[in-house]
């Protein structure tokens, strides 16, 4: 009988301790970085950049890349923005402004103010749109939204670039560049 006390007075320990333990599972290195794809250095539909034409304070200002992929331009209109990237967008306001006989000479500089939001939802604490800043990553990008909840997954998640259909499953380390306008879905473990 008292063998039969000790023995489930073990176990009962056993469990008991058991429940304390936490296991986060083995530690590996990170796999090389991987290279920031091109898209980032092209505008995209949100974006907001300031177009310095010098000698020419009346035509420098702040524009938002319209939902038409546009920049709207006094003088010479509607410019094509998106998918371009600054030195040729640059270059074309540029001619523009030389081909309709606005000016004789222009020296035109294109700097993005502030890129297309990122979105972070699923198992984050604070899911939403966040400003994208240059060097984010995944890691990053989920402590910008409060972390995971206690449910979120802690190996991976899922990304859908800008403009493109398809989810790509990624792990969740900080060698996983996010890109201006692409949406991060943190997904539901299991155990």
């Amino acid at each position: 009988m008292i063998n039969k006390c000790v023995t489930l007075g073990v176990i009962a320990i056993g469990l008991l301790l058991a429940g304390c333990y936490t296991d986060f599972g083995p530690v590996v290195g990170e796999p090389a970085p991987l290279p920031p794809p091109a898209a980032a250095a092209t505008l995209q539909l949100g974006d907001r950049v300031t177009v310095t034409i010098y000698d020419e304070p009346n035509l420098t200002g702040v524009y938002d890349v319209t939902p038409g992929g546009s920049l709207d331009l006094p003088l010479i209109g509607n410019v094509r923005a998106v998918g371009r990237t600054p030195s040729e967008l640059e270059r074309e306001i540029a001619s523009l402004y030389i081909r309709g006989k606005y000016l004789q000479e222009a020296k035109v500089t294109i700097a993005v103010v502030s890129y297309q939001p990122f979105y972070i939802f699923g198992e984050v604490a604070k899911p939403g749109p966040y400003p994208y800043q240059s060097g984010l990553n995944i890691l990053t990008a989920v402590t910008t939204a409060g972390g995971l909840t206690y449910r979120g997954s802690k190996s991976t998640v899922l990304i859908q670039r800008a403009g493109q259909q398809v989810w790509t499953e990624y792990p969740l380390l900080s060698s996983v560049t996010i890109l201006p306008g692409d949406l991060i879905r943190v997904p539901e473990r299991y155990f």
